[in-house]
């Protein structure tokens, strides 16, 4: 081979080859046209010469030759390239790795891979402010989305607590399938059903079978005009007549039809009637409590509340009813059981524990009531202590006959009552001892079979030393 001619072209070459083929000031320019910026640095990270395109120079570095290329990034980016610098003595950890360069309008991201040139180094930089850019619009726009979510999901919430709080019954129709998409809290009232039934049922189903066709014909009217006049037809589980009016509306493309339910005279005044009713439960001067099967309260009228010594209506919903009535385990247990048996109960003595710790006796009568998915029990409830109080006798007083005894029951402990009976016997065993001693305290003693001391400690405790007058 002629010793002028061309060496041959090799398919690949290997980077420690490249230094013996050109020098650093050579392959250094060809490098650069990889990225956006070329530094040829000394072991140590000096640098040498810069090569930069675009805008790169006017921040400032091309007048970095001379300086340590590490300090000229910020405090953060600093330990990043120290690891590039070490990495280079092996090119399998040599890799690409993002920094900052401080300048006047903000930090200059830049993408470096340094590579072993010779006995130079080379830093290969691309700008990455581009990128940053589109980060940060990125970002932003991830943002917006998610405060127009918010702002979706706050206006849901909205519409949805108008809905259900609307006194006027209102559904929304599915026009291709005529099926209830969505129904507020008085529609299922008016109809008769239990929350959340109506959704997805056919619409032809609210009014009467005999005017289904005629309710059918209307709501295609409706879907052809906007503003049609309210037709008149009678509901389906016997709740009336009612006028019903609709509209059309579409929402993500598909038509719905809204339609909103106006009882008729007759069911304004069940209404009415039922306003009244809770008016009057409301006022009554005993007091009124609803309890499920569970025994947790439902709804009380005020004279409950004030039985119970709570502040509010509100604190009293929710709460197990033997918070106050009765002794635990005992009186509401037996009552309910009763209820069960028999569908109601009358009288009831038991007592009532306030929330401020008083307690009072009372008379309880209830009823069971069959409501959708179970039973609850309603409870009228009368105080009897101002009767105790009008009582000529105390209300420690003995009882002085075995029907006085038996009222005890339900009212007080089995232990308590056998200690009222004892007391009962031994104050009349005293009293006759008495009477037959005409009123001699010493006898009677010797009558009863104790001591003096004890007879008088008995008289005391009894509150009989004002019926003798002394020792003969």
């Amino acid at each position: 081979m002629d010793q002028h001619s061309a060496p041959p072209v090799k398919t690949a070459f290997a980077t420690s080859a490249l230094p013996a083929a050109l020098s650093a000031e050579v392959a250094a320019p060809l490098l650069a046209a990889v990225g956006d910026v070329t530094f040829i640095l000394t072991h140590d990270g000096t640098i040498l010469d810069v090569m930069a395109q675009g805008d790169l120079t006017n921040h400032g570095f091309a007048d970095w030759v001379g300086e340590s290329w590490i300090d000229t990034m910020t405090i953060e980016s600093r330990t990043k390239a120290a690891e590039m610098l070490a990495a280079v003595a092996e090119p399998a950890l040599v890799r690409w790795r993002q920094v900052n360069h401080p300048a006047a309008g903000g930090d200059v991201p830049v993408r470096y891979m340094v590579v072993k040139l010779g006995d130079r180094l080379i830093a290969i930089g691309r700008d990455m402010r581009a990128a940053a850019a589109m980060q940060q619009r990125l970002l932003q726009t991830q943002q917006a989305l998610e405060r127009d979510y918010i702002r979706l999901r706050q206006a849901e919430t909205r519409y949805r607590m108008l809905f259900d709080m609307a006194s006027e019954p209102v559904l929304i129709i599915d026009v291709q399938t005529r099926r209830i998409r969505e129904a507020n809290p008085a529609a299922h009232r008016l109809l008769g059903a239990r929350e959340g039934a109506l959704i997805g049922t056919p619409i032809g189903a609210i009014v009467a079978q005999d005017q289904r066709d005629d309710f059918v014909a209307y709501l295609g009217a409706a879907e052809a005009a906007d503003n049609l006049e309210p037709t008149s037809l009678e509901l389906s589980a016997r709740a009336g007549s009612a006028r019903i009016s609709a509209r059309l509306f579409r929402q993500a493309r598909m038509p719905l039809l809204i339609i909103r339910i106006e009882p008729s005279e007759g069911g304004e005044a069940e209404h009415r009637f039922d306003a009244a009713l809770g008016d009057v439960i409301e006022r009554m001067p005993d007091a009124f409590v609803l309890v499920d099967r569970d025994l947790n309260v439902l709804t009380a009228n005020a004279a409950f509340v004030e039985l119970t010594e709570m502040p509010s209506a509100d604190r009293v919903a929710g709460a197990r009813l033997g918070s106050w009535i009765g002794r635990p385990g005992i009186d509401l247990e037996l009552i309910v059981a009763q209820l069960r048996e028999h569908g109601s109960v009358r009288n009831v003595a038991t007592i009532v524990r306030g929330a401020a710790g008083a307690q009072e006796d009372i008379e309880m009568s209830g009823v069971v009531a069959s409501v959708q998915g179970g039973e609850c029990f309603g409870f009228t409830i009368r105080s009897v202590a101002r009767r105790v109080r009008e009582a000529p006798v105390a209300v420690r007083d003995a009882p002085r006959s075995v029907d006085q005894l038996t009222e005890l029951v339900g009212r007080m402990s089995l232990k308590e009552i056998v200690r009222e009976s004892t007391d009962m016997i031994e104050r009349l065993c005293i009293e006759a001892a008495l009477a037959y001693t005409s009123d001699n305290r010493a006898s009677a003693a010797e009558v009863l079979g104790v001591s003096r001391q004890s007879l008088y400690s008995k008289l005391h405790r009894h509150g009989l030393g004002n019926l003798v007058s002394g020792d003969s």
